[in-house]
């Protein structure tokens, strides 16, 4: 504990000095640092005058130990009856306002403790009101099914501070917004209508308490008319009829208004319930611009309403609402919460320095902006509380006459010219940082003439009918942005085709506002979405079905390096712990495998990575998925049949997962193999047979993984390479697999398990099917692996023969080939590489094809690999250079680092008959040898 005196930094002068030395003398054992600033404080404030005549004796003791005064006066307020609590609340709002007033003015607390002061005064008496209120009317019966000890929580009422006050940033002289809400599900619904005439009661009891002017005093001027459709609804309202109203016509002023809400008395708990369930509401899962244009409008509408537009003059200017003041930084603030607070958690607190230095950490905003805000926050709202200590007056107005400024000079110990220019530099700094927030000043280019001519007009003449242009805001929005989008599309290498591509991105949006908005406020995404318009057709499709994954561009990350496979899982399983239910998982998951989907396709476009690192990028969005899957899908069948049998269950990546490289359009091989050894049956409440519990389990992974929800699907999946194929279990016993593949396996299976690679699961389990698959490649060479890959290229060859040059994947010497017969040299060597390159390298090294044979396969696979990464990138699955445009042939090109495409086409035909040719040596060799 530490007196007053012992902690002043700092001393207002007295502005009228007898005033002052009368209000010292209240003290007359104070040490001369606090007589001073009685003086200074009483000489400026008729109001403190006034408290510090009528307190002196709670004074002298309350200096020793402002925060235990501070608190004694709190929790004294709990005691008094319904009839002694008006007097008593009055008397805890003026000495808090004292030593709140003195502890400000000297320097001893920080605004944040100031505010917290005068904040949690106006919990407390909430509080005691809501407890005494209800308490008598439980008392006369009237609230049906209730006790005396359900007053304490409100019989189901519950007051939300909003505002400052759920903020814990009250001012000097504030009011207090509420909300006051009832949970219905505590009464009989028979009761509940006669419940909510009683609360109603209640609340308008307790806006009286707080608010009405007696000889003692006032507690807190109330406002209850931030509750949804204040004009016709009751002043308390259920929680129900309140979540419907925001769920159904909420607005983005409601939204921000929530961001600061607090439950401060009653049912705390069903008020934190109902914060929770408005959470969807308040927080949107996209990135949501438009909240920046909705935000200026508002800021345009209070100026114009109340005269605070034009040029900056000191007389008179509202440093609260004014050009400069202190909304500017809240709604700044609270607008980039808006903004981003949906994808990250971090950014939902509701005091403002706070936030502010939330979005610096997350960059979401310049730190050197957020710094320079905090500092002029802190100063305005220092300004703003003695401008209302001079007579406990509820204004935010800079004075308008020489002596108010002679005043407030004197409070802030300041010379006046200086304190004048300190408040004009202010003001103007934080005008110019959120002024180019919510209105930059970007002049919008001139109308750029449409690309190519009348096709061109053609074209634009149809963009009115799409869907993303269907509201008045979106075409405001997009009608700014349309002169820089035709003036870049006219500067493609073929303005025709980029054109054809964004008529085609916009015609397949299913709105506009907000990626509108969202192109609006980021410029670079413009560029970007050109960019793609002009190489990549198939990606521009990709972008129109999930336009959402724009958010992660400007997420932070988006250009970072490539994280850890750990920290994909990790923020992933982050992500669906925070999700809620299993629906909601399954969306969650869909969201970030394509805005992950969208970075490396983005990265691979722009030259960023090659297509060895995006293929195995690929991959592990893949791996990733799966694994934070596999459990979430195993709680959901838990839930219902207990949990998981035995050790569990793995699952099996087969193909191109399993070798660790996909491509844009790839779809996922599985096998799930569970070890439910010694356990017969689930132990749940509807207990299932090991082997139906993991079908159930097998199923519930692929249609997680395969349902087409609101956020789209993930993967097409093949289960078709487990033991039996289709013939088999979904799910397959470890012991059955070990046993299948040494016992019954075919050729082909085995070439297949040489690419099989662990994903999800039990470590030890994973450990055991590994352990399986390198026994079987060990003893792969006794195979008639030869004879069976002959006559597979056989039928390979027949059912899909080559469909083209550019056909990549089928025939002789191409991928599919080259990586069969991989498969066949690991399988001989027995070694358990995945890989093509790694499997044609382990053959080599055991002599099972000549050094010239594995550099023409090599090479095959390093030029073919990028140049269908780079199709299948910018033109789909079954693209070919002739069905694409300028841009993606660009795109193919540098790829594969060729010239042209007549180079490019017999680079790979040449490739193709060498790696063929190299195949069918080594296998003739091998037959001799044989």
């Amino acid at each position: 504990m530490s007196t007053l005196a012992s902690r002043l930094t700092r001393c207002p002068r007295p502005f009228a000095p007898e005033r002052g030395a009368e209000a010292a003398d209240a003290l007359p054992a104070a040490p001369p640092e606090l007589r001073a600033l009685l003086e200074g404080a009483a000489g400026c404030s008729p109001y403190l005058a006034g408290l510090i005549a009528r307190e002196r004796a709670w004074l002298a003791a309350a200096v020793d130990d402002p925060e235990g005064a501070l608190a004694q006066e709190l929790s004294g307020l709990a005691a008094p009856s319904l009839a002694e609590l008006p007097g008593a609340l009055r008397q805890a709002k003026r000495r808090v306002a004292l030593i709140a007033a003195l502890a400000d003015l000297g320097g001893a607390w920080s605004l944040e403790q100031v505010t917290g002061a005068l904040s949690d005064l106006a919990d407390a008496a909430l509080q005691a009101g809501v407890a005494a209120l209800v308490g008598a009317e439980i008392a006369r019966g009237k609230l049906p099914g209730m006790d005396p000890e359900d007053a304490a929580t409100g019989a189901g009422l519950v007051v939300m501070a909003m505002g400052k006050h759920g903020a814990r940033e009250l001012n000097y002289s504030s009011d207090i917004d509420l909300i006051c809400l009832f949970d219905e599900t505590r009464y009989d619904p028979r009761e509940a209508q006669e419940a909510r005439s009683v609360l109603v009661r209640v609340t308008r009891r307790l806006c009286g308490l707080m608010s009405d002017m007696t000889a003692e005093g006032y507690v807190f001027r109330t406002d209850l008319r931030l509750r949804p459709d204040a004009s016709v609804t009751p002043v308390c309202l259920s929680m129900a009829a309140a979540e419907q109203y925001y769920e159904s016509v909420g607005r983005s002023w409601e939204r921000a208004a929530w961001i600061k809400a607090r439950p401060v008395a009653g049912d705390l708990a069903a008020g934190a319930r109902f914060v929770e369930a408005l959470r969807p509401f308040v927080w949107r899962r996209h990135l949501d611009f438009a909240a920046i244009r909705e935000t200026h409008d508002m800021r345009l509408k209070i100026r114009d309403h109340k005269g605070f537009g034009g040029p900056l003059t000191l007389e008179g200017h509202n440093v609260k609402l004014g050009r400069g003041g202190i909304r500017e930084i809240e709604f700044y603030a609270q607008t980039r919460q808006l903004i981003s607070g949906g994808r990250d958690a971090s950014l939902r607190v509701r005091a403002t320095v706070p936030a502010l230095d939330r979005l610096a950490h997350a960059g979401w905003a310049p730190p050197e902006t957020a710094q320079a805000l905090g500092g002029h926050y802190r100063a305005l709202r220092e300004i703003e509380h003695r401008l209302q200590m001079a007579a406990d007056a509820q204004t935010h107005d800079l004075p308008a006459t020489p002596e108010g400024w002679e005043r407030l000079a004197a409070m802030v110990d300041q010379p006046l010219p200086a304190l004048r220019e300190a408040l004009t530099a202010r003001l103007e700094a934080v005008h110019g940082l959120t002024e180019s927030f919510f209105a930059p000043d970007r002049a919008a280019p001139a109308e750029a003439p449409d690309p190519a001519g009348d096709f061109g007009r053609e074209i634009t003449a149809r963009w009115p009918s799409y869907p993303a242009l269907r509201s008045a805001r979106a075409t405001e929005i997009f009608h700014r942005l349309r002169p820089e989008i035709l003036s870049r599309l006219g500067s493609a290498a073929r303005p025709e085709e980029a054109l054809a591509q964004f008529d085609a991105f916009l015609s397949g949006l299913p709105a506009g506002v907000q990626l509108f908005s969202l192109f609006e406020a980021n410029p670079q995404l413009t560029r970007l979405l050109v960019d793609i318009c002009a190489s990549a057709p198939a990606l521009a499709v990709y972008l129109s079905q999930n336009p959402r994954v724009l958010d992660a561009v400007i997420g932070g990350s988006f250009f970072a390096p490539w994280p850890e496979a750990g920290a994909l899982k990790a923020d992933l399983k982050d992500r669906l712990d925070r999700a809620g239910d299993h629906e909601a998982r399954l969306d969650v998951a869909r969201i970030w495998m394509k805005e992950l989907h969208f970075r490396v396709g983005v990265h691979l476009l722009q030259g960023l990575i090659d297509d060895d690192a995006a293929g195995r990028q690929y991959a592990d969005i893949a791996e990733t998925v799966v694994a934070a899957l596999l459990p979430a899908v195993a709680q959901d069948v838990a839930r219902r049949h207990g949990p998981a049998p035995g050790r569990g269950a793995m699952v099996l990546a087969m193909g191109s997962l399993g070798a660790g490289r996909l491509t844009p359009t790839s779809d996922l091989d599985l096998i799930v193999i569970y070890d439910a050894a010694g356990v017969e049956t689930s132990d749940g409440p509807r207990p299932l047979p090991a082997a139906r519990w993991y079908a159930r389990l097998t199923q519930g992974l692929i249609t997680a993984l395969t349902a087409l929800t609101a956020e789209g699907r993930l993967y097409e999946v093949d289960m078709r390479l487990r033991p039996s194929g289709k013939q088999g279990p979904v799910a397959t016993s470890l012991g059955a697999f070990r046993a299948y593949q040494q016992q019954e396996a075919w050729v082909w299976e085995h070439l297949a398990l040489t690419r099989a690679r662990p994903v999800a699961g039990p470590r030890a389990l994973r450990a055991a099917v590994e352990h399986v698959r390198r026994e079987v490649l060990a003893n792969g060479a006794a195979r008639e692996v030869l004879a069976e890959l002959s006559s597979m290229r056989r039928r390979l060859s027949e059912a899909r023969p080559t469909q083209g040059p550019w056909d990549l994947r089928a025939g002789p010497g191409r991928l599919q080939d080259i990586e069969l017969f991989g498969q066949s040299l690991a399988l001989r060597a027995g070694d358990p590489s995945r890989g093509t390159r790694a499997q044609i390298a382990a053959g080599a090294a055991a002599g099972l094809l000549e050094p010239a044979q594995a550099e023409a396969l090599d090479r095959a696979v390093r030029l073919m690999r990028p140049a269908q990464m780079a199709l299948r990138l910018t033109g789909g699955p079954e693209a070919a250079p002739e069905d694409l445009g300028e841009g993606a042939r660009c795109v193919l090109l540098q790829q594969a680092g060729m010239a042209d495409l007549a180079a490019l086409e017999a680079a790979i035909a040449e490739a193709a008959a060498a790696a063929g040719a190299a195949i069918e040596a080594a296998l003739e060799e091998e037959g001799a040898g044989a």
